[in-house]
């Protein structure tokens, strides 16, 4: 069966509501204004899902250059999607400190008074180059305020495996939206990304980095931003809990840069 590409999503602030695409360009960082932007508390520490799972509930879209922030019953906040300032500050996302500014006081506000909690959003330059975990990326690779990698692809079928050995317990399936993934490919055979080293997707090709690790993220409903758990995590921890963690999807890092459209033919090897 032809393996194609399915599903394009970018996540422009990182935390908050992604948006399904048809085509992209693929960048060092990341898919183009994939997770440059992000919210940080008054001590300009990123805040996340993990902390604040209403996040989930904040849309994002795109309307020319500008970028859409909005949420239920609120009005939307513009802002430009690629910012342009000197860096003021350093924030931290894990254990990486980066060069950032922010970029919308009225977004500062929208964002605060939403979260219940004093934030800053904040804008990754391109001047500011964050590194890859050098464990895994050996080509110097960058990243954008993603957890640890550039790209994250997933498996449509081995979601299929997944619900069924959820389902089979009791439990209610889950949508691919739990796992926040950038690229996502269908007629795969189940589980076969553990194989992949090098993938072809259009113009572009990737390589493998390491296989994701889960979180507590994939429990929390991506429309509501209620915490549904204990599924997907109970499930894939019977059979996919390893030293690298509850695996689910690969991380990437590029090596040929280009664009990639859904319908694109998949290639591995």
């Amino acid at each position: 069966m032809t393996v194609k590409l399915s599903g394009i999503n970018i996540f422009p602030v990182k935390g908050l509501g992604g948006i399904a695409l048809d085509q992209s360009d693929t960048t060092t960082r990341g898919l183009q204004y994939d997770r440059r932007l992000m919210v940080v508390d008054r001590d300009h520490e990123f805040v996340s899902q993990r902390e604040l799972p209403k996040m989930a509930t904040i849309w994002t879209g795109l309307i020319g250059s500008q970028l859409e922030i909005s949420a239920p019953d609120q009005e939307s906040v513009c802002l430009d999607i690629e910012p342009r300032a000197i860096p003021t500050r350093l924030v931290r996302v894990w254990a990486s400190q980066v060069p950032a500014h922010t970029v919308s006081a009225e977004a500062d506000a929208w964002l605060s008074e939403y979260l219940g909690l004093d934030v800053h959003l904040v804008y990754m330059p391109d001047s500011a180059e964050r590194p890859c975990n050098p464990e895994y990326a050996k080509n110097n690779e960058i990243v954008s305020f993603a957890d640890g990698f550039p790209f994250l692809i997933t498996n449509e079928t081995s979601l299929a495996d997944l619900n069924q050995k959820i389902t089979a317990s009791g439990g209610a399936a889950v949508p691919m939206n739990r796992f926040r993934s950038n690229l996502v490919v269908s007629g795969a055979a189940a589980w076969a990304e553990d194989g992949w080293n090098e993938i072809t997707i259009g113009s572009a090709v990737f390589r493998a980095a390491k296989p994701c690790g889960r979180c507590q993220v994939t429990t929390t409903d991506q429309a509501t931003g209620e915490v549904r758990g204990p599924e997907p995590l109970k499930t894939l921890s019977t059979f996919r809990d390893t030293d690298k963690g509850i695996l689910f999807g690969v991380n990437l890092v590029p090596v040929k840069l280009g664009t990639v459209r859904l319908g694109d033919r998949v290639e591995f090897r």
